[in-house]
């Protein structure tokens, strides 16, 4: 028995999220000998397989992902490039869970992770109770998306919505449009609505980076250090497109040409009907669509006490360093998918070294 009143039910290691970093971690540690059910157990708080990739809108389609590395042991194979990215990549996870039996839990949420008794981490969830002596913890960002505030928001009397409520490109027929972003999702965004919209306007809060060239392996790497430095430093992770910039490919220079990638500033204010900068140029909007980017979804954490002053958890490798029972996959230089996959062989690598340092019970 818990401070919850529940039973809790006891495993080795809790695995947080099923989207790519989760599922990499559940294949090693099943690769290493651990059973699921038994001495781990996946809880996954979406309907069904396919990580966030599930919730991406229609007109992403599977030739439009950028990087889409395939999980460990599995090759991703065939995939048919004008076929809505949700609907492949949700497959293939679905798929690969039934090829290595992980058994994942769904839909759980998990409310809070907590100091338990005898050394163990008590996570409680809207099912059972747990009793883990490690966690994984792979929750990504897609739950948190990110709303900047600026003056006169309420006022706006048009429709605002961000990336994550994206529903695809025809919604926006016949209307002003003003994305805000710099990222892959605002130009992505932007390209898409363009065709459709009466008017579109694109502000940023940093000129935007265009990367000519390969992306080598090199300069992935260079890119994923810069990230790691900030976890390490215990300050919130940025993307790595934010380092990286963005792919100059035809189609952005195509967008740039056409002047649908026109950035202006950053406005000042939003107005009950457009927006508007300090120097009083005004731009009439019909929807303000904030392509903004998201935070990692860790609030479950929180009785745990791991954010740093800065802001952000320490992490060296996946470990925090606060609670080495606590690896955080997916999180910071691990977001990318192929960062995903290597994170997870290396929280698994690293709750083996754990587990056999500190005995059961003791």
């Amino acid at each position: 028995m818990n401070n919850t009143g529940v039973q809790a039910r006891e495993v080795d290691v809790v695995v947080v999220g099923a989207g790519q970093a989760g599922l990499s971690s559940a294949y090693h540690l099943r690769r290493t000998g651990f059973e699921p059910e038994r001495d781990f157990v996946v809880l996954d708080h979406a309907p069904r397989p396919g990580g966030a990739w599930q919730f991406r809108w229609p007109s992403l389609t599977y030739g439009k992902v950028h990087g889409m590395h395939s999980l460990p042991g599995m090759e991703l194979e065939g995939a048919d490039p004008a076929r809505p990215s949700s609907e492949v990549i949700a497959e293939y996870f679905a798929a690969y869970e039934r090829a290595f039996d992980l058994r994942v839990r769904r839909p759980v949420e998990v409310t809070a992770v907590r100091e338990g008794t005898g050394g163990r981490l008590l996570v409680e969830t809207s099912g059972a109770v747990w009793s883990a002596r490690a966690l994984i913890n792979a929750t990504g960002t897609w739950d948190r998306p990110f709303w900047p505030r600026y003056p006169g928001q309420e006022t706006f009397r048009g429709r605002q919505l961000h990336t994550a409520q994206y529903p695809g490109p025809e919604e926006f027929a016949g209307q002003r449009v003003v994305v805000v972003g710099g990222g892959a999702s605002g130009t992505q965004h932007l390209m898409e609505i363009a065709p459709y919209a009466a008017a579109t306007t694109w502000v940023t809060r940093t000129p935007p980076v265009f990367r000519e060239g390969p992306f080598t392996e090199e300069f992935g790497r260079a890119a994923v250090a810069l990230v790691e430095e900030r976890v390490r430093q215990g300050l919130p992770p940025r993307s790595v497109v934010s380092v990286t910039g963005l792919p100059l490919n035809d189609a952005i220079r195509q967008a740039l040409a056409d002047g649908v990638l026109d950035r202006r500033p950053m406005f000042d204010r939003i107005t009950p009907d457009g927006v508007e900068w300090e120097d009083g140029h005004h731009v009439a909007a019909d929807v303000i669509l904030w392509a903004t980017g998201f935070r990692a979804a860790i609030d479950h954490l929180a009785p745990l006490r791991l954010r740093e002053p800065g802001g952000g958890i320490r992490v060296e490798g996946t470990r925090a360093v606060a609670d080495p029972r606590i690896q955080l996959v997916g999180y910071g230089p691990s977001a990318s998918t192929i960062g995903a996959n290597r994170a997870g062989r290396a929280a698994v690598r690293d709750v083996r070294r754990l587990l056999a340092e500190v005995p059961a019970g003791a």
